[in-house]
Order: C-alpha cells, then sequence, then structure tokens
C-alpha cells in the first residue's frame, strides 16, 4: 500500500496553466483510494478518509453537486472529527451486518472510540406524500443526517470537529450563521445566494465557533464522556442530546441487519466478503427510484495522473442487471422488482409511448447527462480532467437489451409468471435487439473510438433473443417464443462463424484476433456450455495472454481504438469473471488461487475500487465499484459451490439463489 508520501501530485503534462488557487493544492496529498469508507442511506452516500475526514459527500442525491469535495481538490471541503494531533487510528471497521463506521483512536493520553452513519429510521412521509419516492414505501427511510457519535473509554482525549463545505464543486462559498439559542446550532448556506444550495444544520453537544467558511469545536474528553454532531440537510430533526443520537444510531444498525438477515450466506471464510459487497450494493441503490449506480464517486483516475476520469454516479442498464445477478445469487432479490419499475419508467414517455432503452439514466430516470469538466478542481492525485455527467448515455450499446432481459428472467422464473405491466417493456427490448443486432456498437466497455462488430455485443444479442424466448413461454407467447429461438440460433451461428479464430479463440471483433475480458462472458450467460473446446481455450488465452502479474485487463489499449490516450489497471471485475469462468471449465485449483489473491487486494474495509494496479495492488477509479462487488459475489460463490462438491456445469450464482441449487 502507498503511503500518504508517495502520493504527492505530480505535474500534469500538457494541461492548461493552473488558477492559484489550485497551485496552492498543487503539493497536497491524496489518501490512497481504498483508504475510504463507505457510507450510505439510500439517499445519499459518503466517503470518510481514515483520518476521520468526510471527503466526499453530494446533497440530497448523490450526484448532487458535492458539499465535501477534498477527495477532488484538498481544498474543496471536508468534515473531520478526531483527537487533536493525530491522524492515523488504531483500527477501522464496520460494525457486523451495517453500515455503521467505527473508528478506534489512541492519543498519547487516552483512547476514544468515534462512529459514523448516515442515518435510517422508520418511513417518516405520514401526514403528506414523499416528493421524491416512486416505489413503494417500506419500514425503513433516509431521514437525511449523517451522524457521528463519540465516545471516551480511556484517559483523556483533546477532541476536534471541523466542519468546511464548500458549494457546488467548490464553485460556491459557504457562510456560518448561528441558529441555536446559544453555541449548539449552526447553520451554513451558500454565499450571496442561500436559496441556491442546500441548507446544512450543524446540531451538537459540543460548543461550535464560526471562523468564516469553517465550524469548528474543541474539548477534553475524559473516560465516559459522550459527544455528537450531526449534519442535517432536510426538515427532518436532528437529535438535541447524546441519548437521541445512540437511538437513532441503534435504529440505523437495526435497519441494516434486517436486511442482511433476508440473505442466504454461506457458513464458510469468505461469508464476510460476500456480506460486505452485498450491502455495498444496496448502498449503491437510491431508494426513491429503485436505481443503482456505478459507483459512489467521478473523475477517480483509471491511470494515475491520467486523463480516463468519469463520472459513474449514475444507473448503467448493464451494471445494475450484473448486480442484481449477485444479489439473487445470496437469495436478495427484492431490489430487482424496484429496478425494473425504475426501467419501465424511464422507457416510458410523459404521454405514455414507449421510448428506446439507453445504456444509462440518471437515479431520478433522467434521460440526458451531459458531460462536462470542473477546470477549478486539481483532480484526485493531479488526475485532470474532472468530469461530472457522462457522455455514453447516447451510445449504441448492443449488449444492454442481453443484459437486462437476463436479469429479468432470473427474477422471474421462480415465480413462473411474467409481471403483465412488464411484459410489454421486455417485448420492445427483444424487437430492439432484432432489429441492431447485426449493425456495429461501442461494446460493453463503451469506447470512444469508432463502432465495430464486438463480439461480446452479439453474445449478449443471442442472450437477449434466448431469455426473451423463455419469458415468451412463460407469458404463453409461444409464436414469439418460437421466433426468437430461431433468431438466437441465427445469431449463435453469425457468431461462431465470424467471432472466432482458427484455433477456436473467441475475439474481441469480427475478424479480428485480439482479445477481450468480455468473452468470458460466453460461458457465463451460457452462449455455449462449459465442456465446448471453444470455452476452454478463450478461457485459458485470457489466463495466459490477457493479464499482468496474474490479473485480468479489459483488453490491451495498443491493440484496442478505445478513443483515448495511456494505459489502464487490471480491471479487477474481469479477474473475477475469470474465477468463475474457471471454476466452470474444471482449472478449480487455479480459480481458488486467483479468488484468494483477489480477496487479498480489498481494502481494509473489504471495499474495492474498479481496477487495481496488479504492481503496486494500488485500487483505481472510481469507488465502491458495483460492477466489481458484484462479480466478487459470482465468483466466491462458484468456488464455495464447487468445493463442496456441487455440480459445476451449470452457472449457479447467477441461475439459482444459494437455498436453490441445480
Amino acid at each position: 500500500m502507498a503511503s500518504y508520501d508517495d502520493l504527492t501530485v505530480p505535474e500534469p503534462d500538457g494541461l492548461p496553466m493552473l488558477s492559484p488557487m489550485t497551485v496552492s493544492q498543487h503539493h497536497a496529498t491524496f489518501p490512497p483510494i481504498d483508504d475510504y469508507a463507505f457510507l450510505s442511506d439510500c439517499e445519499s452516500t459518503c466517503l470518510i478518509a481514515s483520518n476521520g475526514a468526510v471527503e466526499w459527500m453530494c446533497v440530497p442525491r448523490p450526484d448532487s453537486p458535492s458539499i465535501f469535495g477534498a477527495m477532488l481538490d484538498r481544498s474543496a471541503g471536508h468534515f473531520r472529527i478526531g483527537p487533536y494531533g493525530v491522524n492515523v487510528p488504531a483500527a477501522r471497521r464496520y460494525l457486523p451486518g451495517g453500515m455503521i463506521l467505527e473508528t478506534t483512536w489512541q492519543s498519547e493520553t487516552g483512547w476514544i472510540i468515534v462512529r459514523d452513519a448516515l442515518v435510517l429510521g422508520p418511513w417518516h412521509n405520514n401526514d403528506q406524500r414523499s416528493k421524491t419516492h416512486r416505489r413503494t414505501p417500506m419500514d425503513w427511510d433516509a431521514e437525511h443526517i449523517l451522524l457521528r457519535t463519540v465516545k471516551c473509554v480511556n484517559g483523556t482525549v483533546e477532541l476536534e470537529m471541523s466542519c468546511e463545505p464548500a458549494f457546488d464543486y467548490h464553485r460556491a462559498t459557504a457562510s456560518w450563521q448561528y441558529t441555536g439559542k446559544v453555541y449548539e446550532e449552526a447553520t451554513a448556506v451558500r454565499t450571496g445566494d442561500p436559496s441556491a444550495g442546500p441548507s446544512l444544520v450543524l446540531t451538537t453537544d459540543l460548543r461550535l465557533g464560526l471562523e468564516g467558511r469553517e465550524a469548528r469545536a474543541r474539548t477534553r474528553m475524559k473516560e465516559g464522556d459522550e459527544v455528537f454532531v450531526a449534519l442535517t440537510w432536510s426538515e427532518l430533526p436532528a437529535p438535541r442530546t447524546f441519548e437521541e443520537a445512540a437511538q437513532k444510531m441503534w435504529a440505523t444498525t437495526e435497519s441494516w441487519r434486517q436486511w442482511i438477515t433476508l440473505g442466504n450466506f454461506p457458513d464458510h471464510p469468505w461469508r464476510n466478503y460476500l456480506q460486505r459487497s452485498a450491502l455495498t450494493l444496496k448502498g449503491l441503490t437510491y431508494a426513491p427510484t429503485g436505481a443503482l449506480m456505478a459507483a459512489a464517486t467521478t473523475s477517480l483516475p483509471e491511470t494515475p495522473g491520467g486523463q480516463r476520469n468519469w463520472d459513474y454516479r449514475y444507473s448503467w442498464v448493464r451494471d445494475s442487471s450484473f448486480a442484481l445477478w449477485g444479489l439473487y445469487t445470496l437469495g436478495l432479490d427484492r431490489e430487482a422488482d424496484d429496478f425494473f419499475a425504475f426501467l419501465n419508467d424511464a422507457t416510458t414517455g410523459d404521454d405514455g409511448e414507449p421510448v428506446p432503452l439507453q445504456v444509462l439514466y440518471g437515479i431520478g430516470g433522467e434521460r440526458e447527462i451531459v458531460e462536462s469538466t470542473l477546470d477549478g478542481l486539481s483532480g484526485y492525485d493531479g488526475a485532470r480532467p474532472v468530469r461530472i455527467g457522462n457522455g455514453a448515455y447516447n451510445q449504441d450499446q448492443h449488449d444492454i437489451w442481453g443484459t437486462m432481459l437476463d436479469a429479468v428472467y432470473l427474477h422471474v422464473k421462480s415465480r413462473q409468471q411474467v409481471p403483465e405491466t412488464l411484459w410489454p417493456l421486455l417485448e420492445r427490448q427483444v424487437r430492439a435487439a432484432i432489429a441492431h443486432w447485426r449493425e456495429p456498437d461501442r461494446g460493453i466497455w463503451e469506447v470512444r473510438g469508432e463502432p465495430q462488430h464486438f463480439t461480446s455485443s452479439k453474445v449478449m444479442c443471442w442472450v437477449a433473443l434466448d431469455r426473451g424466448a423463455k419469458l415468451a413461454e412463460l407469458h404463453g407467447q409461444f409464436e414469439h417464443a418460437t421466433e426468437w429461438y430461431t433468431i438466437a440460433e441465427e445469431i449463435k451461428a453469425d457468431v461462431l462463424a465470424n467471432g472466432v479464430t482458427t484455433n477456436g479463440v473467441f475475439t474481441q471483433t469480427y475478424g479480428g484476433d485480439t482479445l477481450d475480458a468480455s468473452l468470458l462472458l460466453v460461458v457465463l450467460t451460457r452462449f455455449l456450455p462449459p465442456t465446448d473446446h471453444r470455452v476452454r481455450a478463450t478461457v485459458l488465452s485470457i489466463a495466459d495472454r490477457l493479464t499482468e502479474n496474474g490479473l485480468v485487463l479489459r483488453y490491451r489499449t495498443e491493440t484496442t481504438d478505445d478513443g483515448l490516450p495511456g494505459e489502464e489497471g487490471t480491471f479487477t471485475i474481469c479477474s473475477f469473471w475469470l474465477v468463475s469462468a474457471l471454476v466452470e471449465i474444471g482449472e478449480l485449483q487455479r480459480a481458488r488461487h486467483l479468488c484468494e489473491r483477489l480477496l487479498g487486494y480489498a481494502s481494509p474495509l473489504r471495499l474495492y475500487a474498479e481496477e487495481i494496479d496488479s504492481r503496486s495492488g494500488r485500487h483505481l477509479g472510481n469507488f465502491p465499484q458495483a460492477f466489481t462487488h458484484l462479480a466478487l459475489i459470482n465468483a466466491v460463490t462458484h468456488v464455495i459451490r464447487a468445493e463442496g462438491s456441487r455440480h459445476t456445469g451449470a452457472f449457479q450464482p447467477a441461475h439459482t439463489p444459494a437455498s436453490h441449487p441445480c
């Protein structure tokens, strides 16, 4: 793991001259990406560095402008609580079964324990309907409170608190004013235009001091002392006493544990990795609409100091569908109902007319996600540009129909019926695959080069027709099923004629010879059985030729026109896919070895970014990444089931929950 001193921002080559504000931060140090803890209440998220500072938070939605953005520029806002003069904690962990972070601190004179949570409580919209919720109300709901409690457990400790918001990605300053009786409450608003941004209310049993854009508090705690700080951004009341704060913390723990208890987790040493991944996927959902984000952050670089920096705070149909595979594997399939309802909303126009399925959506169902850059931010560790929005929203990516229909099929097959309201949406996606499967596209990796005939896109179009036919059978539409099975066979024949080399290895594009990790989906989606010689040849070729230090690349950038300069790290989802594929072809020992190694790369809190530098083990890309965690679930489950002498010829993690093996 690289130290903070190792991560000094390099001089960005070829970039415009930086502003004085940015230059002053040029040599600031950034924590490693995997240093951060992730919190969520399924409406807002935040990332907390090990020094106790919230360094990334956007409200009221995860894709809103940031209020704390130190992750992307050291002057772009933070919220720290911890011992004075101590920046490295003695220990950090999540309380088991939930999303409450516990940090234990040792100073020269004593010990304190800090607990952080985004608060969940009983459903609160009882007097009037929610203005944001479109899905069925549940028992628990976000209270729009970031709660931080502190207890001194030994000796005495000098505690300090610093809350320094920076509105609108540090493009607007904050002004504080007291709003309580004495020093227990203060409110921050956007300077010059309080109505333009959220109002942040800081409530505590400490004594607040206001100094410019910063709210501060300092006290000496002795053994047995307890204090709290709550940051709120809605009309829901903050706790006024430590007892009230402790009650809210307990309720949050209870809500998470009630959810995780619904799952089926094996009695295995790797159980905690599965639970943490499931909790992370749940934390990346946006409860009001049912959307599922690809990640909680924007512009964390895929290459240190590079330009491959994207905004992942949106809902990709592909990522979300694969995530539902992972949750379904563990028996956690209730999120699927909300996500399919979200897709139904997103593909229905204002007058009820059908709208084509897009690659990605805003988490509120927005269809236009314009991409722009924030030139006033230095970027994480000097990686620029910092992007918001994502220009891939209007790309042609032909795999999305297959991933979505496969997820629907997994969800409904055990119920032996297709919801009547969902059938028109499903039929439209099958028809879209039929209409476009022969055309080039941008592929699963959203390349920004020229469209091509990507083999994996054709395979996923086959999945769309195959799963569509199965769904048609369940729905009693037998003529459709016959027609779609016939077209599925036509697509398969075309892929086998054009997407395979003379050595029996599937290629990235028709007529080419480049490897691509997405071709592992050939076996994972059941395009071909694991006993097929072309499956084995492809899996072993990727394992031997598309890896760096044993970890899998998406593709080699020097042989793929992806429209961008520079290299990238190994894609962790692809390495986990390889684990599953190796199990499928009977290479269990090799699969277990790779799985153990990948689990060893997890962050101290068992979270994963998008990529891993195979030389240093450093995490790269946005964090935490849904794609990685869903692939972990499937890979770990594959290995556990294979070692338990279960039949490995069926893709059990995707097609059967743990309680219903094939």
